[in-house]
C-alpha cells in the first residue's frame, strides 16, 4: 500500500511569518510558503511541512536534528544570529551549550519561535 509513497514529516507554529523568517534567515534553510503553509526544502529533496495552528503547543521533543560537520561552528554562527541555546537537567553543557559525551554526537538544543525544539549535531 505505502510502497512508493513519499511520505513527509510536518509540525506546527503559531506565526507562518515568523517561522518563515527564522527557517529561511536565521537558519538558511531554502524555504517556500503555499496556501498559508510553510515548507522547508532539505538535503536530498527532502520536504517538511510547516503549518500555521491557532492553539499551537510547542513540541517537548526535539522535532528536527541537524547535521553538522562542526557543531562548535554552528553554534557559532545561531549565537551570532541571536539563538539561544538550551540547557537540560541531566546534560553537561560546555560554555556554548554543547553537550559532548561518550555514548552519543556532540549535540546542542534550541528553539524556533514558536518553542519547538531543534538540534544541531556533530554526527559520531
Amino acid at each position: 500500500m505505502f510502497e512508493g509513497s513519499k511520505p513527509f514529516s510536518g509540525f506546527s507554529v503559531d506565526d507562518i511569518a515568523e517561522a518563515k523568517r527564522f527557517y529561511g534567515e536565521t537558519m538558511g534553510l531554502r524555504v517556500s510558503e503555499d496556501k498559508g503553509m510553510l515548507f522547508l526544502h532539505l538535503a536530498d529533496d527532502t520536504t517538511v511541512l510547516v503549518y500555521p495552528k491557532d492553539n499551537h503547543e510547542p513540541a517537548s521533543f526535539t522535532i528536527l536534528n541537524f547535521p553538522v560537520p562542526d557543531v562548535e561552528q554552528a553554534v557559532d554562527r545561531l549565537t551570532a544570529a541571536g539563538v539561544v541555546f538550551e540547557r537540560y537537567p541531566g546534560f553537561a553543557t560546555d560554555d556554548k551549550g554543547i553537550v559532548r559525551e561518550e555514548q552519543g554526537p556532540a549535540i546542542a538544543w534550541f528553539k524556533d519561535p514558536a518553542g519547538n525544539v531543534l538540534s544541531v549535531l556533530e554526527p559520531m
